[in-house]
């Protein structure tokens, strides 16, 4: 069964910056994350967007969409939806299909997150795809009790792919083992909640 909802997740990756063009792995990492995303959490079939871009147009994106003048590592955007009146602390868990949304991943600001702490740039890459597509999901860090179920989520789904616990820095950089990073992922769980064009 876990199986099938995997098999029914459709994933359209889009290139949109010169930037990830000798990066040939990322659109399997970032399939193969999400698939498995789908896996654990059952998704059922549904459909979403990834936008690999660079940090001049996350940056035009943030401001337009979350008044913040500067480009972050991964936004979310999921469809609006007028009559949905669930609240961003009550994950959707399984999806009933449509149109998930829109996961936009900025290659410069990766990259310079995975050198900064010690990750290897697919692992970051594998970690933030799950993250914009848990806040898809309605999953958020708003507050302690949000971030602690939306982390241990992505660290489960992570396990799966062998990739390390994101919120546990190398000991060289925290200075102890189990020291968590300062910031979470600068993903929006789409208090907008717009769909952006596909291809931004």
């Amino acid at each position: 069964m876990k199986r099938a909802a995997a098999a029914g997740l459709k994933i359209d990756v889009l290139v949109d910056s010169e930037h990830w063009q000798n990066v040939s792995p990322a659109k399997a990492v970032v399939r193969r994350a999400l698939k498995q995303a789908s896996t654990r959490l059952s998704t059922k079939s549904a459909e979403l967007a990834i936008v690999l871009t660079d940090d001049a147009a996350m940056r035009r994106l943030n401001r337009n969409w979350r008044r913040i003048d500067a480009p972050t590592n991964v936004l979310s955007f999921a469809p609006k939806n007028p009559g949905s009146q669930q609240p961003l602390d009550k994950p959707l868990g399984k999806h009933l299909g449509g149109h998930l949304g829109d996961i936009v991943l900025a290659y410069e600001t990766i990259r310079r997150e995975a050198r900064r702490d010690g990750k290897q740039f697919d692992h970051h890459l594998a970690h933030l795809a799950v993250h914009g597509f848990l806040h898809l999901l309605g999953y958020d860090h708003a507050n302690d009790a949000q971030a602690r179920r939306m982390e241990d989520t992505e660290r489960a789904i992570l396990r799966d792919l062998a990739v390390p616990d994101p919120y546990r820095a190398p000991d060289s950089i925290a200075g102890h083992a189990g020291r968590r990073p300062a910031k979470r992922p600068g993903s929006d769980s789409g208090r907008d909640r717009a769909r952006i064009a596909q291809n931004a």
